[in-house]
């Protein structure tokens, strides 16, 4: 009877009716070393990555990796597992650099090139970085705080180092971005790019070393939008196993190896977009289209009109932006067969508007980065809106109620999961490892869900960011979705008021219509929403704070 379906039945039902197994596949490749001779061998010529006008090979990537790794190799006093931090945006010098760290044997730290100074010395303290890489740029906080920290040799990058283009262009394309001309800088120890490049390439290619299955591979931060960021240990086989679990979405969809383009705004520092712009592009040999700058719209989609695309990847706000802009809607979508969204909740109203503009459906997908990305997303070609989709193969999941105990389908409590993918732990936090990690190898993700009948998974909300209103749940994700449908909303955010009575809903409001008042916006929810959960308040901005990848930050609403 459906009364007694467990999350797992459900879950492996809905597998089946797509053809997975409950298990990964085997497969020969399972290191990083494996996933860049197979690229290598497979799609030699056909074009890795796109930035700024200027495309790379495969064959490129793999020499231009080589030629930084035999550097690497011979730095004395760096050793395999030793860390070195990549504190670049989205240029083609990013993929060169992190496959040559991971080649060399050594911990890829991935680090916001929008850090302050006392962000980055935090970062490096905690990872005990050796080597860092970065843009001219963006260095002048890193040269700040370098001797705060264990930073033995800065690897110093230009745009046209790797981007050949009118010297001019390309300082434009990244001034947007930066906001900053090259400043001059003083480092005790530094490196060009195209110095260590030529260096290496007058080495002789080392023997690698052969990485283990469980040997870290990425060191990657978490966010710390809802406290502070810490260090997933994510491993070869963690990061591998999740890019063979997302294969089947490209399968769905009928991406076609070795010849399609993929657009990646998000940066590549972010789990998300390392995923799908670096794991993805290796295996499936796609063409990845790097944007340096996705917050400038107007230079965005010029990019896009330039470069025929297949598939695209973002986030609800991202994609909220480009549906408001009017060039957009005049691109060409007849080849777009892949959309993906992750990094926050996807709002149906947008999920429409996208489908109706461009004719492709967006596959929503949930992940974490404590799960070394994606952990379920939508099938393509039948999206059901409001979800994100059905567990990888591979992959169990528990919701879990207050107690621990497992609940059934259709009920909500916290979502737990375990497999291939699970992050190590935290790097030099076991008390948080502990924390997340129980002994039967269950992590606690910290949010709400409801696995449904079909097996779908739907994320309710944040725990943290549940507002309790007269004994009544009310999560932000559900009321924002109702905000966002109204004609004249163009972001808004939802988060817990406080009172002497205690806790109610808060609602903030950008809107594209001057007049629009609270009154109105209250009466618009009252038709959709019960009393309790209508926003008692309703305040208007110009903008939204946002994180560097563009999620709404709700923890700086809550503090005003």
């Amino acid at each position: 009877m459906a009364e007694s379906l467990t999350v797992a039945e459900a879950l492996q039902n809905a597998r089946e009716s797509y053809g997975l197994s409950r298990d990964l596949p085997d497969s020969p490749i399972k290191t990083f070393s494996d996933l860049f001779r197979f690229a290598a061998e497979n799609y030699a010529t056909s074009s890795a990555y796109t930035c700024i006008g200027h495309s790379i090979s495969f064959a490129e990537l793999d020499s231009l990796s080589d030629s930084f790794a035999a550097w690497l190799c011979q730095v004395e006093d760096l050793h395999p597992g030793d860390r070195v931090a990549l504190h670049l945006p989205n240029l083609l010098q990013y993929p060169v650099a992190a496959m040559a760290v991971l080649k060399a044997g050594m911990v890829l730290v991935n680090t916001n090139p929008l850090y302050t100074g006392p962000e980055l010395v935090s970062q490096f303290a905690d990872a005990q970085v050796k080597i860092v890489i970065s843009l001219k740029n963006i260095a002048s906080d890193l040269a700040k705080i370098i001797d705060q920290t264990s930073v033995q040799t800065v690897v110093l990058t230009e745009v046209a180092d790797l981007h050949p283009q009118p010297k001019r262009t390309l300082i434009n394309a990244v001034v947007k971005y930066l906001r900053r001309e090259v400043p001059k800088l003083n480092f005790t120890n530094s490196l060009s790019f195209r110095d260590v490049l030529k260096r290496g390439s007058s080495l002789p290619k080392p023997q690698y070393p052969t990485p283990r299955e469980d040997d870290i591979a990425v060191l990657q931060y978490t966010g710390g939008t809802t406290g502070g960021s810490k260090g997933c240990m994510l491993t070869h086989a963690s990061l591998i196993s999740s890019m063979h679990q997302c294969a089947w979405l490209y399968e769905h969809a009928n991406w076609e190896k070795g010849q399609s383009t993929l657009v990646v705004p998000l940066p590549l520092y972010h789990i998300y977009a390392f995923d799908v712009g670096f794991c993805h592009c290796l295996i499936n040999g796609h063409n990845t289209l790097l944007i340096p700058n996705p917050r400038d719209i107007k230079d965005f989609i010029k990019t896009l009109r330039k470069t025929p695309f297949d598939g695209f990847t973002g986030l609800n706000t991202l994609f909220n932006a480009l549906l408001n802009n009017a060039e957009f809607a005049r691109l060409d979508f007849s080849r777009v067969r892949l959309a993906i969204a992750g990094g926050m909740a996807l709002s149906t109203s947008i999920a429409e508007r996208w489908e109706k503009l461009t004719g492709s459906q967006i596959c929503e997908g949930y992940g974490l980065t404590e799960s070394s990305g994606i952990l379920s997303v939508n099938v393509p070609g039948d999206i059901r809106l409001g979800t994100v989709g059905i567990g990888f193969s591979g992959c169990e999941f528990k919701i879990a109620g207050e107690q621990n105990q497992s609940l059934p389908v259709e009920e909500p409590g916290e979502l737990l999961f375990k497999g291939a993918q699970m992050m190590k732990g935290y790097w030099n936090n076991p008390e948080e490892s502990k924390h997340v990690l129980d002994d039967d190898g269950w992590m606690r993700t910290g949010d709400i869900a409801v696995i449904g009948k079909d097996g779908r998974l739907r994320i309710v909300d944040r725990a943290k960011d549940m507002i309790v209103v007269s004994g009544f749940k009310v999560f932000p994700n559900e009321v924002e979705d109702v905000l966002m449908s109204h004609p004249d909303i163009v972001e808004c955010a939802v988060v817990a008021g406080k009172s002497d009575a205690g806790e109610y809903v808060r609602a903030f409001v950008v809107s594209s219509r001057e007049g629009l008042t609270e009154n109105e916006v209250r009466d618009y929810c009252r038709e959709q929403l019960t009393a309790y959960k209508v926003p008692k308040k309703v305040e208007f901005r110009d903008s939204m704070p946002k994180s560097n990848v563009g999620k709404i930050l709700r923890k700086e609403l809550r503090d005003e």
